[in-house]
Protein backbone atom coordinates (compact mmCIF):
# COMPACT_ATOMS: atom_id res chain seq x y z
CA UNK A 1 0.00 0.00 0.00
CA UNK A 2 1.54 3.34 -1.42
CA UNK A 3 4.23 2.41 -4.27
CA UNK A 4 6.56 5.47 -3.64
CA UNK A 5 9.68 5.64 -3.46
CA UNK A 6 10.81 2.83 -0.83
CA UNK A 7 7.40 0.82 -1.49
CA UNK A 8 8.38 0.67 -5.09
CA UNK A 9 11.83 -1.06 -4.15
CA UNK A 10 9.88 -3.58 -1.94
CA UNK A 11 7.15 -3.87 -4.60
CA UNK A 12 9.97 -4.38 -7.51
CA UNK A 13 12.27 -6.85 -5.33
CA UNK A 14 9.57 -8.72 -4.96
CA UNK A 15 7.78 -9.01 -7.98
CA UNK A 16 11.23 -9.41 -9.58
CA UNK A 17 12.31 -12.67 -7.93
CA UNK A 18 9.20 -14.68 -9.00
CA UNK A 19 8.29 -16.13 -5.04
CA UNK A 20 4.86 -14.62 -4.66
CA UNK A 21 2.35 -12.68 -5.98
CA UNK A 22 2.58 -8.68 -5.54
CA UNK A 23 -0.15 -6.25 -5.92
CA UNK A 24 -0.11 -2.62 -4.67
CA UNK A 25 -2.78 -0.59 -4.16
CA UNK A 26 -1.76 3.05 -6.10
CA UNK A 27 -3.53 5.97 -7.11
CA UNK A 28 -3.38 8.27 -9.83
CA UNK A 29 -0.47 8.71 -12.04
CA UNK A 30 1.08 6.15 -10.14
CA UNK A 31 -1.16 3.61 -10.70
CA UNK A 32 -1.61 4.15 -14.54
CA UNK A 33 2.25 3.79 -14.49
CA UNK A 34 2.15 0.28 -13.02
CA UNK A 35 -0.71 -0.96 -14.99
CA UNK A 36 1.55 -0.15 -18.74
CA UNK A 37 4.84 -0.21 -17.47
CA UNK A 38 4.93 -2.58 -14.16
CA UNK A 39 7.49 -1.76 -11.33
CA UNK A 40 10.64 -0.50 -12.70
CA UNK A 41 13.38 0.11 -10.35
CA UNK A 42 16.71 1.86 -11.37
CA UNK A 43 19.40 0.25 -9.32
CA UNK A 44 23.41 0.18 -9.56
CA UNK A 45 22.95 -3.08 -11.57
CA UNK A 46 20.39 -1.74 -14.31
CA UNK A 47 16.64 -1.76 -14.48
CA UNK A 48 15.00 -4.09 -12.65
CA UNK A 49 10.99 -4.56 -14.10
CA UNK A 50 8.38 -6.86 -13.43
CA UNK A 51 4.58 -7.04 -14.45
CA UNK A 52 2.68 -5.61 -11.85
CA UNK A 53 -0.96 -5.65 -10.54
CA UNK A 54 -2.25 -2.21 -9.11
CA UNK A 55 -5.32 -0.78 -8.59
CA UNK A 56 -6.62 2.13 -6.71
CA UNK A 57 -9.35 -0.24 -4.82
CA UNK A 58 -8.35 -2.73 -1.94
CA UNK A 59 -11.58 -4.55 -3.26
CA UNK A 60 -10.08 -5.14 -6.32
CA UNK A 61 -7.26 -7.05 -5.04
CA UNK A 62 -8.93 -9.40 -2.08
CA UNK A 63 -7.37 -10.35 1.23
CA UNK A 64 -3.78 -10.90 1.37
CA UNK A 65 -1.33 -12.99 3.47
CA UNK A 66 1.13 -9.89 4.30
CA UNK A 67 0.15 -6.23 3.57
CA UNK A 68 3.16 -3.89 3.56
CA UNK A 69 2.30 -0.25 4.16
CA UNK A 70 4.69 2.16 3.16
CA UNK A 71 3.25 5.82 2.88
CA UNK A 72 3.77 9.05 4.68
CA UNK A 73 2.16 9.68 7.98
CA UNK A 74 -0.44 12.22 7.11
CA UNK A 75 -1.71 9.55 4.27
CA UNK A 76 -2.01 7.04 7.17
CA UNK A 77 -5.68 7.61 8.23
CA UNK A 78 -6.94 7.68 5.31
CA UNK A 79 -5.53 4.61 4.03
CA UNK A 80 -6.91 2.88 7.04
CA UNK A 81 -10.49 3.88 5.92
CA UNK A 82 -9.99 1.86 2.79
CA UNK A 83 -8.35 -1.13 3.71
CA UNK A 84 -10.14 -3.72 5.38
CA UNK A 85 -10.73 -5.72 1.80
CA UNK A 86 -6.97 -6.54 1.99
CA UNK A 87 -7.30 -7.89 5.50
CA UNK A 88 -8.33 -11.38 7.03
CA UNK A 89 -7.96 -12.95 10.64
CA UNK A 90 -4.11 -13.90 9.26
CA UNK A 91 -3.07 -11.34 7.40
CA UNK A 92 0.47 -10.08 8.60
CA UNK A 93 0.41 -6.07 8.49
CA UNK A 94 3.83 -4.52 8.44
CA UNK A 95 3.79 -0.28 8.85
CA UNK A 96 7.30 0.53 6.98
CA UNK A 97 7.04 4.28 8.07
CA UNK A 98 8.92 7.04 9.54
CA UNK A 99 8.86 7.60 12.84
CA UNK A 100 6.35 6.31 16.19
CA UNK A 101 3.42 4.18 15.04
CA UNK A 102 0.41 4.72 16.56
CA UNK A 103 0.89 0.91 18.26
CA UNK A 104 4.23 1.96 19.89
CA UNK A 105 2.72 2.51 23.49
CA UNK A 106 0.28 -0.48 23.36
CA UNK A 107 2.19 -2.40 26.18
CA UNK A 108 3.83 0.83 27.62
CA UNK A 109 2.56 1.24 31.40
CA UNK A 110 -0.06 4.39 31.66
CA UNK A 111 -1.01 4.22 28.02
CA UNK A 112 -3.90 1.71 29.07
CA UNK A 113 -3.06 0.15 25.87
CA UNK A 114 -4.28 3.58 23.56
CA UNK A 115 -2.89 4.74 20.37
CA UNK A 116 -1.08 7.60 20.43
CA UNK A 117 -3.07 10.58 20.17
CA UNK A 118 -0.35 12.38 17.72
CA UNK A 119 -0.59 9.73 14.96
CA UNK A 120 -4.11 8.66 15.26
CA UNK A 121 -6.05 11.55 17.08
CA UNK A 122 -9.67 9.58 16.25
CA UNK A 123 -8.46 6.03 17.21
CA UNK A 124 -8.94 5.04 13.26
CA UNK A 125 -6.03 3.41 12.36
CA UNK A 126 -5.65 1.08 15.44
CA UNK A 127 -9.61 0.38 14.92
CA UNK A 128 -8.97 -1.07 11.30
CA UNK A 129 -5.12 -2.13 12.19
CA UNK A 130 -5.65 -4.26 14.93
CA UNK A 131 -2.39 -4.85 17.26
CA UNK A 132 -2.39 -8.72 17.16
CA UNK A 133 -2.10 -8.04 13.00
CA UNK A 134 0.96 -5.47 13.12
CA UNK A 135 4.58 -6.91 12.88
CA UNK A 136 6.83 -3.37 13.54
CA UNK A 137 9.47 -2.89 11.03
CA UNK A 138 12.36 0.10 10.81
CA UNK A 139 13.50 0.48 6.87
CA UNK A 140 17.44 2.19 6.49
CA UNK A 141 17.70 2.88 3.37
CA UNK A 142 17.07 5.50 0.55
CA UNK A 143 15.31 6.00 -2.53
CA UNK A 144 13.83 8.57 -4.78
CA UNK A 145 10.80 8.73 -7.08
CA UNK A 146 12.64 9.63 -10.66
CA UNK A 147 9.19 10.01 -12.45
CA UNK A 148 5.44 7.94 -11.45
CA UNK A 149 5.94 4.68 -11.33
CA UNK A 150 10.10 4.89 -11.83
CA UNK A 151 12.38 4.98 -8.49
CA UNK A 152 16.12 4.80 -8.03
CA UNK A 153 17.71 2.89 -5.26
CA UNK A 154 20.05 4.65 -3.51
CA UNK A 155 21.14 2.60 -0.67
CA UNK A 156 19.56 -0.21 1.02
CA UNK A 157 20.92 -0.98 4.19
CA UNK A 158 18.52 -3.13 6.39
CA UNK A 159 14.63 -3.74 6.96
CA UNK A 160 14.50 -4.78 10.55
CA UNK A 161 11.28 -6.77 10.93
CA UNK A 162 10.06 -7.71 15.13
CA UNK A 163 7.10 -8.57 16.87
CA UNK A 164 5.84 -4.87 18.18
CA UNK A 165 5.30 -6.86 21.82
CA UNK A 166 8.70 -8.13 21.78
CA UNK A 167 10.48 -11.77 21.45
CA UNK A 168 10.91 -13.91 18.35
CA UNK A 169 8.37 -15.74 16.32
CA UNK A 170 7.89 -17.60 13.10
CA UNK A 171 5.54 -14.83 10.91
CA UNK A 172 8.64 -12.43 11.43
CA UNK A 173 11.09 -14.96 10.81
CA UNK A 174 8.86 -16.19 7.08
CA UNK A 175 8.40 -12.40 6.19
CA UNK A 176 12.29 -11.92 6.81
CA UNK A 177 12.55 -14.57 4.31
CA UNK A 178 10.57 -13.40 1.69
CA UNK A 179 12.28 -10.05 1.97
CA UNK A 180 15.85 -11.84 1.42
CA UNK A 181 15.02 -14.05 -1.40
CA UNK A 182 14.23 -11.19 -3.09
CA UNK A 183 17.77 -9.84 -2.59
CA UNK A 184 16.64 -7.15 0.30
CA UNK A 185 18.33 -7.59 3.01
CA UNK A 186 16.62 -7.42 6.43
CA UNK A 187 16.56 -9.47 9.86
CA UNK A 188 14.44 -10.14 12.65
CA UNK A 189 14.75 -7.81 16.17
CA UNK A 190 13.56 -9.32 19.44
CA UNK A 191 13.13 -5.77 20.30
CA UNK A 192 12.07 -4.08 17.12
CA UNK A 193 10.41 -1.21 19.53
CA UNK A 194 13.80 -0.11 20.11
CA UNK A 195 15.42 -0.41 16.84
CA UNK A 196 12.50 1.77 15.82
CA UNK A 197 13.10 4.60 18.52
CA UNK A 198 16.55 4.41 18.17
CA UNK A 199 16.43 5.01 14.45
CA UNK A 200 14.26 8.18 15.26
CA UNK A 201 16.51 9.29 17.87
CA UNK A 202 18.78 9.60 14.99
CA UNK A 203 16.22 11.55 12.13
CA UNK A 204 14.00 13.49 14.48
CA UNK A 205 15.95 17.01 15.06
CA UNK A 206 17.83 16.38 11.39
CA UNK A 207 14.42 16.17 9.19
CA UNK A 208 12.64 19.21 11.28
CA UNK A 209 15.99 21.63 11.66
CA UNK A 210 16.56 20.72 7.71
CA UNK A 211 12.98 21.66 6.96
CA UNK A 212 12.97 24.29 8.78
CA UNK A 213 16.44 25.79 7.24
CA UNK A 214 16.36 24.67 3.85
CA UNK A 215 20.07 23.10 4.90
CA UNK A 216 21.33 19.32 4.22
CA UNK A 217 22.88 17.76 7.15
CA UNK A 218 26.32 18.55 6.81
CA UNK A 219 25.81 21.88 7.20
CA UNK A 220 23.36 21.34 10.12
CA UNK A 221 26.19 19.38 12.30
CA UNK A 222 28.65 21.78 11.16
CA UNK A 223 27.10 25.00 12.97
CA UNK A 224 28.21 24.32 16.81
CA UNK A 225 24.98 25.92 17.71
CA UNK A 226 22.51 23.96 15.73
CA UNK A 227 24.39 20.68 16.58
CA UNK A 228 23.96 21.76 20.41
CA UNK A 229 20.33 22.12 19.97
CA UNK A 230 19.96 18.53 18.02
CA UNK A 231 21.81 17.11 21.22
CA UNK A 232 20.24 18.85 23.91
CA UNK A 233 16.85 17.62 22.12
CA UNK A 234 18.64 14.23 21.55
CA UNK A 235 18.88 13.92 25.37
CA UNK A 236 15.65 14.45 25.72
CA UNK A 237 14.17 11.96 23.75
CA UNK A 238 17.27 9.41 24.94
CA UNK A 239 15.52 9.87 28.79
CA UNK A 240 11.92 9.46 27.32
CA UNK A 241 13.28 5.70 25.79
CA UNK A 242 14.93 4.86 28.83
CA UNK A 243 11.68 5.06 30.85
CA UNK A 244 9.62 3.24 28.00
CA UNK A 245 11.87 0.21 27.98
CA UNK A 246 13.95 1.59 24.43
CA UNK A 247 17.32 2.92 26.26
CA UNK A 248 19.65 4.32 23.85
CA UNK A 249 23.46 3.41 25.00
CA UNK A 250 25.15 6.32 22.54
CA UNK A 251 25.73 10.11 22.88
CA UNK A 252 24.42 12.30 20.83
CA UNK A 253 27.62 13.24 19.58
CA UNK A 254 28.39 9.04 18.75
CA UNK A 255 25.28 9.36 16.27
CA UNK A 256 26.06 12.79 14.42
CA UNK A 257 29.58 11.43 13.58
CA UNK A 258 27.55 8.12 11.89
CA UNK A 259 25.14 10.89 10.12
CA UNK A 260 28.06 12.83 9.15
CA UNK A 261 29.13 10.06 6.79
CA UNK A 262 26.07 10.46 5.07
CA UNK A 263 27.52 13.94 3.78
CA UNK A 264 25.24 16.88 2.10
CA UNK A 265 22.26 14.97 2.64
CA UNK A 266 18.58 15.91 2.17
CA UNK A 267 16.20 14.71 4.73
CA UNK A 268 13.08 13.53 3.80
CA UNK A 269 11.05 16.40 5.35
CA UNK A 270 13.03 18.58 3.56
CA UNK A 271 12.56 16.67 0.41
CA UNK A 272 8.73 16.86 1.48
CA UNK A 273 8.86 20.72 2.34
CA UNK A 274 10.74 21.51 -1.38
CA UNK A 275 7.69 19.77 -3.33
CA UNK A 276 5.27 20.81 -1.24
CA UNK A 277 4.27 17.78 0.20
CA UNK A 278 2.85 17.25 3.72
CA UNK A 279 5.64 17.15 6.29
CA UNK A 280 5.78 13.47 8.84
CA UNK A 281 6.04 16.31 11.47
CA UNK A 282 3.92 14.56 13.99
CA UNK A 283 5.14 10.61 13.54
CA UNK A 284 9.17 12.16 13.71
CA UNK A 285 8.18 15.00 16.63
CA UNK A 286 4.62 15.37 18.16
CA UNK A 287 4.79 11.80 19.44
CA UNK A 288 7.95 12.50 21.25
CA UNK A 289 6.54 15.26 23.47
CA UNK A 290 2.86 13.32 23.71
CA UNK A 291 4.69 10.31 25.30
CA UNK A 292 6.98 12.59 27.47
CA UNK A 293 4.14 14.23 28.65
CA UNK A 294 2.53 11.22 29.67
CA UNK A 295 5.90 10.20 31.08
CA UNK A 296 5.88 13.49 33.24
CA UNK A 297 9.28 13.97 31.61
CA UNK A 298 10.32 17.89 30.68
CA UNK A 299 11.17 18.62 26.29
CA UNK A 300 11.61 22.26 26.57
CA UNK A 301 14.22 21.49 23.68
CA UNK A 302 11.65 19.12 21.55
CA UNK A 303 8.73 21.28 22.71
CA UNK A 304 10.78 24.32 20.27
CA UNK A 305 11.36 22.17 17.72
CA UNK A 306 8.27 20.97 17.71
CA UNK A 307 6.64 24.54 17.72
CA UNK A 308 8.76 26.00 15.05
CA UNK A 309 8.68 23.30 12.35
CA UNK A 310 4.63 23.55 12.80
CA UNK A 311 4.21 27.09 12.58
CA UNK A 312 6.78 26.88 9.57
CA UNK A 313 4.26 24.25 7.59
CA UNK A 314 1.46 25.67 8.24
CA UNK A 315 2.44 29.51 6.88
CA UNK A 316 3.24 27.10 3.67
CA UNK A 317 0.36 24.99 3.66
CA UNK A 318 2.60 21.40 4.67
CA UNK A 319 0.83 21.10 8.41
CA UNK A 320 -2.79 21.12 9.71
CA UNK A 321 -4.29 24.77 10.90
CA UNK A 322 -5.80 22.87 14.02
CA UNK A 323 -4.38 20.36 16.07
CA UNK A 324 -6.02 19.54 18.81
CA UNK A 325 -3.09 17.31 20.30
CA UNK A 326 -0.55 19.55 19.02
CA UNK A 327 -1.39 23.12 20.09
CA UNK A 328 -0.11 23.10 23.63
Amino acid sequence: VGAGAIGSVIGARLAAAGHCEVSAVARGKTRVALQQHGWRLQTASGLVQSPAQASDNPQDLGRQDVVFIVVKGPGLAEVSKTIAPLIGPDTIVVPAMNGVPWWFCHSTPGFERATLRSVDPDGLVGCALPFASILGCVVHASASQIEAGLVQEKMWQTMIIGEPGGGESQRSRAVVEILMASGLEAKTSPDVRSEIWYKLWGNMTMNAVSALTGATIDKILDDPLVREFCSTAMREAAAIGARIGCRIDQTPDDRHEVTAKLGAFKTSMLQDAEAGRAIELDALVSAVREIGQRMSIPTPTIDGLLGLTRLFGRERGLYPNQSAVTAG
